[in-house]
């Protein structure tokens, strides 16, 4: 009995820590990237390996070569790791860091930056809305609106069903 009880707890306590954990998104370009690279009109890589790596080739097989950053050990590794990238019936090249880095990213980001996103500027000393509906009210309850944030307003909560009208 004591081991059951062990058990959930463990479990229960990993449960917890796994929903605690923060999502972090990375984008192309950006430092932390891992995966598929559109090489395009870039300059050539520089490459991992001079030829393409497939682990599982396909009967038929046309497509052509995919470029992948991948983090240290996943190229040499690359049949235990091809799958997390979809790519185990691909011929594909690995770059380097250093040409992702230096060449790749600050090329992508500069031609795929966004323009700031406009701020209206506050006229006559008052703030400017930020959403469609938002009267700047960060503090709900606090106003002198009607309600109290309890039902739709019909009624007192005694619940005769017919909203405040008699028959």
């Amino acid at each position: 009995m004591k081991t059951i009880v062990l058990a959930a707890s463990l479990l229960l306590a990993a449960a917890s820590a796994a929903t605690a954990t923060a999502a972090v998104t990375v984008s192309i370009g950006q430092p932390g990237f891992y995966g598929r690279i559109d090489v395009g009109s870039y300059p050539a890589p520089e490459l991992i390996y001079a030829q393409p790596v497939i682990v599982e080739r396909p009967q038929y097989y046309s497509a052509r070569p995919i470029y992948l950053r991948v983090p240290p050990g996943h190229a040499k590794n690359w049949s235990k790791h091809c799958r997390r990238y979809n790519a185990c019936n691909q011929e594909v090249y690995f770059v380097q860091d250093s040409w992702y880095n230096k060449q790749y990213a600050p090329r992508y980001r500069q031609e795929h930056a966004r323009p700031p996103a406009y701020r209206p500027q506050p006229q006559h000393g008052r703030p400017v809305p930020h959403g469609k509906h938002d009267r700047h009210d960060d503090h709900p309850g606090k106003g002198k609106g009607k309600g109290n944030g309890h039902g739709n307003g019909n009624g007192n909560g005694n619940g005769n069903g017919n909203n405040g009208h008699r028959n």
